[in-house]
């Protein structure tokens, strides 16, 4: 039986000062992710992620510009098929940079409640250990790919 992956999308929403927004579920307070959602038919990767960055964390499009963007990444979901038959998601994530005139404080009132705090760290500071542990993996190898660290020559 071939697995089907939900499509999604990822937002990493950086800083000038290069930190990335991280959002503690509500649902899960223990874990810490970056806002993301499912591609609805119809929808392009580009348009799932407008309306997601919007819902999750109140931020429009007009405040970010699309740098990057990596995919796609799979991960299984860990208790297998889930009601609407996907083994897990394949999402496409995007770098986000905000714009100067861009709000970088979130206004928890103006979403749709998935998180229930935010924060911004630094890239080698996140938090990986505490996201969900089946996007560990995905979250390490795309941080890697979007943020190499420098080669130290000897």
């Amino acid at each position: 039986m071939t697995k089907r992956y939900r499509p999604n999308v990822a937002a990493i929403l950086q800083r000038a000062d290069g930190r990335v927004l991280i959002g503690q579920r509500s649902d899960f307070p223990e874990s810490w992710q970056l806002p993301q959602g499912g591609v609805d038919e119809g929808e392009t990767a580009e348009d799932a992620l407008r309306r997601e960055v919007l819902e999750e964390v109140g931020i429009g499009p007009d405040e970010y510009t699309v740098a990057e963007q990596t995919g796609p990444h799979r991960y299984d979901f860990p208790f297998g098929q889930d009601r609407r038959g996907f083994h897990g998601q394949e999402q496409f994530y995007f770098l986000c940079r905000l714009r100067d005139t861009a709000t970088e404080e979130v206004d928890l009132s103006a979403t749709c409640g998935e998180f229930q705090a935010f924060r911004w760290v630094a890239v080698q500071d996140f938090p990986v250990h505490l996201a969900p542990p089946m996007k560990q993996d995905v979250y390490r190898e795309v941080l890697g790919r979007l943020f190499p660290r420098p080669q130290v020559s000897h």
